[in-house]
C-alpha cells in the first residue's frame, strides 16, 4: 500500500526532502532549477512519477536521489542568470 496521496504537493513530504537537501533554501532553488529544465527538455529521470507538474516531478527526483543539489559559487550562479537573461532578450 502506498503511503502517499495524489492530491497536490503532499507527496513527497517536505520533511523527507529537507533531509536529502539539508536546507529548505537549497530545496527551493534546486527544485525550481530542475523544474525549468524539465519544462524545456522533458527528460524525466524517474519511472511513473506521481505528480504531473514539473515542480512535483523535480521533487520526486530529488527524493529518489536522481538529482543531487550542489552549491555553486555565487559568482557562477550570477553569471549563469545573466546569460539566461541575455538569451531571453
Amino acid at each position: 500500500m502506498n503511503n502517499h496521496r495524489d492530491d497536490g504537493m503532499r507527496y513527497p513530504s517536505i520533511d523527507k526532502l529537507v533531509e536529502k537537501t539539508k536546507s529548505k533554501y537549497r530545496l527551493v532553488i534546486g527544485s525550481a532549477v530542475r523544474a525549468r529544465q524539465l519544462k524545456s527538455e522533458n527528460e524525466i529521470l524517474i519511472e511513473k512519477p506521481h505528480n504531473k507538474k514539473e515542480i512535483g516531478i523535480a521533487l520526486e527526483e530529488i527524493l529518489e536521489g536522481k538529482i543531487k543539489i550542489v552549491d555553486l559559487p555565487e559568482e557562477d550562479f550570477l553569471e549563469e542568470e545573466t546569460l539566461e537573461e541575455e538569451e531571453e532578450a
